[in-house]
């Protein structure tokens, strides 16, 4: 088994791509084949596996979860500001975990598949997402 924390520092609501870090810790594990599971320690993001090719994609999914769970609703959980129970909704309709295959020591995603955090919160965070290698 093989494990990597990583911190990433995010500034808004968007998709950021963490695939090739995700890759590294793949190669520097010892695992050719297994699983390779993220998980991100966080209740107002997530992490989601999306084409990776077009910026487009990204743009369109931030603003289905935004009309999904708007700003400015009556919410009940507001104690960190108006974007906070709607990034709780948006966590979870999304993923905390992935599990990817792992291949000849490499992830095994599809062509325009990436891997990405996915930041539900307005302001600036620091992140944590666990990744875990075994067989």
């Amino acid at each position: 088994m093989y494990r990597e924390e990583f911190t990433y520092f995010t500034n808004g609501q968007g998709l950021y791509e963490i695939t090739k870090d995700v890759e590294k810790a793949v190669s520097s594990s010892t695992l050719s084949s297994g699983i390779c599971n993220l998980f991100i320690q966080h209740t107002s993001a997530s992490l989601i596996i999306q084409e990776n090719a077009s910026m487009d994609v990204q743009k369109d999914i931030l603003n289905f979860f935004n009309k999904l769970a708007p700003e400015g609703s009556e919410y009940n959980h507001n104690t960190e500001g108006p974007d906070d129970m709607p990034a709780h909704l948006k966590s979870l309709l999304s993923d905390t975990s992935l599990s990817i295959p792992v291949k000849d020591n490499k992830l095994d995603l599809g062509t325009w598949q990436g891997v990405f955090l996915f930041e539900h919160r307005d302001g600036n965070f620091k992140r944590k997402v666990v990744t875990t290698i075994f067989d």
